[in-house]
């Protein structure tokens, strides 16, 4: 079969290719440049845990060398910490990575990926798609046709690939702006973020405005400072201005010395395309959705558009069309963005304003600088992780099914658990398989040589539930689980988000829930209750003996 087209090669598209890659899906990614990307310290992402865990997952690299995690958050107005927040381990800080370490870090991993291979200097021209797979050409030294059986327009903000197939990309332009610096200087703040309202040497006027840094390695630090409405001119002189002018503020009326690395000016934009999938050809990334109102975040939704969409193309490659189960990447990671987008559309007004929050949050004692934070932390309604709780791949009703800590359809937690070797591991180490997860919940197994218990109790039927389904699945037993009670059974997709929670083994709710996480199309005809129930029974009976 025809590989997987990738078009564009920034970390969104060569995520995705190595996700592929992971799963036995071989991939052509089609790269505008040379191959490399030049080094930009003011191009920065900040990433949640679970944006993190996938890039890790599928490089094998921890990214805390390349990038930092901070150990706090600090929040100013004028002179006074309105708050402050401390990482640690159960409250796990951001991210903070250079654009360019990160896609480095991708790279690396992709040049010892046999199933991968990089196309650069070759853009996008031409695209014609027929039932049985697509056809692209290039433009370039070396222009040519490539045939794929899936083309995914990773091409970023003016994808050639969506304007091809004429989706509309509609929303607002310049929502905000900054203007950035990265300079390698000490500030009193050595590992902490910093969000500073109302500095006191800046009282008046629509530039008194806000200030942003976030540390790096080596002591870089880039800085942020929002920007008056409008498209004024940021000159070098402005911005060398801003740096003196907010150095010698934090530095007590005197400015540390500095060595200036990188300047530019960062423009937010809103949009979300109409269409995510046009038959065999996606959109994924900067192509699909432009976001991150406070600055850096947009880059973590398509990497998670990345995570969501490889296990699926990986089992349409595999197994054939599956029509419902690519229809919902569109329906679950554009109902997640558009929640996002609405958020900053009906709060960020009023937290520029400066009033009326605490009368649109009935309840609320937060003021408007807590929020803020929260939205720069990936935290809050600004920036709360999406969760697919109405998505196509829901099972209905199940009479077994109980609640837990997590929701379904949202991301699991990682616990440690125990693997089918007998190994100790963690749960989002067994993510990105192309494999559903089936987690047991069994308290006191961790103290006991998995010999001793894989054959007794519940573990043979549910062994035998497991073997039966649809899609292959991986069998994992954890002590315990947030929320969850003993014998309870989690089902848990390729992406880490759970399908749902069963009270005790039920193999027909545990297929049917199943069936319904790949798009209701299996390879073989569902069993009626009766006869699952059966063969769990004939399972149950081998392993007692």
């Amino acid at each position: 079969m025809d590989p997987v087209i990738i078009a564009g090669a920034g970390p969104v598209g060569l995520t995705l290719a190595l996700a592929l890659a992971r799963q036995e899906v071989p991939c052509v990614v089609l790269d505008e440049g040379p191959g490399k990307d030049d080094p930009r310290p003011a191009r920065t992402v900040v990433l949640r845990e679970d944006a993190v865990a996938v890039v890790e997952r599928l490089t094998g690299t921890p990214l805390a060398g390349p990038g930092v995690r901070w150990a706090g958050w600090r929040s100013m107005r004028r002179k006074q910490v309105t708050r402050e927040v401390v990482f640690g381990e159960t409250d796990p800080a951001p991210l903070h990575i250079a654009q360019h370490e990160l896609t480095g870090v991708l790279r690396t991993a992709l040049r010892h990926e046999p199933l991968v291979r990089i196309a650069v200097d070759s853009r996008v021209d031409g695209i014609e798609q027929e039932t049985s797979g697509v056809t692209v050409h290039t433009r370039g030294p070396s222009g040519t046709w490539w045939r794929g059986s899936y083309l995914v327009g990773c091409d970023g903000p003016r994808s050639t690939v969506r304007k091809l197939q004429d989706i509309r990309f509609p929303g607002r332009t310049a929502v905000e702006r900054y203007a950035v610096a990265a300079l390698r200087t000490e500030l009193p703040w050595t590992d902490e973020a910093l969000l500073h309202r109302m500095p006191p040497w800046r009282t008046s006027g629509p530039s008194a405005g806000e200030i942003v840094g976030r540390p790096l390695p080596d002591g870089v630090w880039r800085l942020d400072w929002l920007l008056p409405p409008g498209k004024d001119l940021v000159t070098p002189e402005l911005l060398v201005n801003r740096v003196r002018e907010t150095l010698t503020g934090w530095g007590g009326g005197t400015a540390p010395s500095y060595e200036l690395l990188d300047t530019g000016v960062h423009t937010v934009h809103h949009r979300l395309a109409r269409r995510w999938r046009v038959g065999r050809v996606l959109l994924a990334g900067d192509a699909a959705h432009l976001l991150g109102a406070l600055g850096t975040q947009g880059l973590e939704e398509g990497l998670l558009d990345a995570d969501n969409l490889a296990w699926k193309l990986a089992l349409a490659w595999h197994h054939g069309p599956r029509e419902a189960l690519l229809d919902s990447y569109q329906t679950e990671r554009r109902t997640a963005i558009a929640a996002r987008l609405r958020a900053a559309d009906q709060l960020l007004p009023l937290l520029r304003g400066g009033g009326g929050l605490r009368s649109y949050v009935p309840g609320s004692t937060r003021g408007n600088d807590a929020l803020l934070a929260e939205g720069h932390l990936g935290r809050g309604a600004l920036a709360a992780p999406g969760a697919y709780a109405d998505s196509p791949l829901a099972p209905g009703q199940l009479a077994g099914e109980v609640p837990v800590g997590t929701p379904p359809g949202a991301p699991v937690t990682d616990v440690r658990v125990t693997a089918e070797d007998g190994t100790f591991v963690r749960l989002r180490d067994r993510l990105g398989r192309g494999a559903l997860l089936v987690l047991l919940i069994a308290p006191g197994t961790g103290v006991w040589d998995r010999k001793h218990w894989v054959t007794a109790g519940i573990m043979p039927r549910l062994a035998a539930a497991v073997t039966a389904l649809p899609l292959h699945a991986e069998l994992l037993v954890a002590e315990a689980y947030p929320g969850a009670a003993a014998h309870t059974v989690l089902l848990v997709r390729p992406d880490g988000h759970l399908v749902t929670a069963l009270n005790g083994v039920r193999p027909a709710d545990l297929y049917a829930a199943a069936e319904a996480a790949l798009g209701g199309a299996t390879a073989g005809a569902s069993p009626d209750t009766e006869a699952t129930e059966k063969e769990a029974g004939a399972g149950a009976a081998a392993g007692s003996r």
